[in-house]
């Protein structure tokens, strides 16, 4: 596998990009917190901050690159263009963020997801007015199903992670990270389809090009970390996690691989346990709730698969949507 600094790099977000996305959302979205963890930061022996996306609108980052790709969308209409309906795949939060934002513009929307999704993602799809279609056995199925939609009604397919748009806006988490907290020396985050990492990375590389990018996958689910040592997208067999908005293979042509390939100086993994005690001390000891997506970052810093000692370290805290049963069990040391 080539290095990744010697690899050309690929088509990146350009700054002025960034800033339009940020421009362009900035009356619907939050501009999240970005606070210490003490718990973190003891553990592991240097400043360790958690960005709250978990607080953002519809409770998750998502929220960002849905209402982007929607309202460019809508802007680049030309005249006599036929009113836009849209189709989607989703392990639920993107899903959930791409109702939200379809609603506030009067778009049409079809939301595809597994039906095992969490009801926390789930109801609110629903409760923003798309037509939700919770038929899949796996997030592969989604994809596949939601695809033959677009082609057979002729709606616009927005995937959840390989998208332009989507990829733009999630770039404004690291601006506001370095705006925040000037000092940072690394930002870990959660790997699912790879939207969020390479957004993040991209606009990293852009306004502070020394900060280290690492992405988290969980061990029942890693096929960043596959396709990286294979030096192209390959699959993986997807096991069961409590992280489901990271479960599931890439989309061939996926957008955000060749960034995270050019640009994320490490894939780390985490396993169940690690994740399901990430979640209960976010909870007991930061006071953060955070889907099992969502801690991925904070249990690989917590159990040492990302070093931490004598840095400053920001964590993306990427959701919040959790039922609260699972959440109920995961505290009591049942889950």
């Amino acid at each position: 596998m080539i290095p990744a600094m010697e690899r050309p790099l690929p088509a990146m977000p350009a700054l002025d990009e960034l800033r339009a996305a940020r421009d362009r959302v900035a009356s619907c979205v939050r501009r999240t917190p970005l606070v210490r963890s003490d718990q973190l930061s003891d553990a592991a022996g240097g400043d360790v901050f958690l960005k709250l996306e978990s607080l953002q609108v519809t409770g998750s980052f998502k929220a960002r690159g849905a209402m982007n790709a929607v309202l460019a969308l809508l802007e680049r209409r030309r005249p006599g263009d036929a009113p836009p309906r849209l189709v989607t795949a989703s392990a639920g939060n993107h899903g959930r963020a791409l109702a939200w934002a379809a609603e506030r513009a009067a778009v049409p929307t079809v939301v595809f997801t597994p039906r095992i999704a969490p009801a926390a993602k789930l109801d609110p799809i629903r409760r923003h007015g798309a037509e939700l279609r919770a038929e899949a056995e796996t997030y592969e199925d989604t994809e596949r199903m939601a695809k033959a939609y677009a082609a057979a009604t002729g709606a616009r397919f927005l995937s959840a992670y390989s998208h332009p748009d989507l990829i733009a806006a999630i770039g404004t988490i690291a601006l506001e990270i370095v705006e925040d907290l000037p000092r940072v020396d690394q930002i870990v985050v959660p790997v699912g389809g790879g939207g969020l990492v390479a957004g993040i990375a991209a606009a990293a590389r852009l306004v502070r090009p020394d900060v280290e990018v690492v992405g988290v996958e969980v061990e029942a689910s890693h096929p960043f970390a596959a396709s990286l040592a294979a030096g192209r997208i390959v699959e993986v067999t997807v096991g069961p996690t409590i992280a489901d908005g990271l479960a599931g293979n890439m989309d061939p042509d996926n957008l955000a691989f060749p960034l995270v390939q050019a640009l994320v100086k490490k894939m780390v993994m985490v396993g169940e346990r690690e994740l399901s005690d990430a979640v209960r001390s976010l909870v007991l000891s930061d006071h953060v709730v955070a889907e099992g997506a969502g801690a991925v970052g904070a249990a690989a810093v917590a159990s040492g698969r990302v070093l931490a000692r004598a840095r400053t370290t920001a964590v993306v805290v990427s959701g919040a949507n959790i039922d609260a049963g699972r959440l109920a069990g995961i505290i009591a040391n049942r889950d």
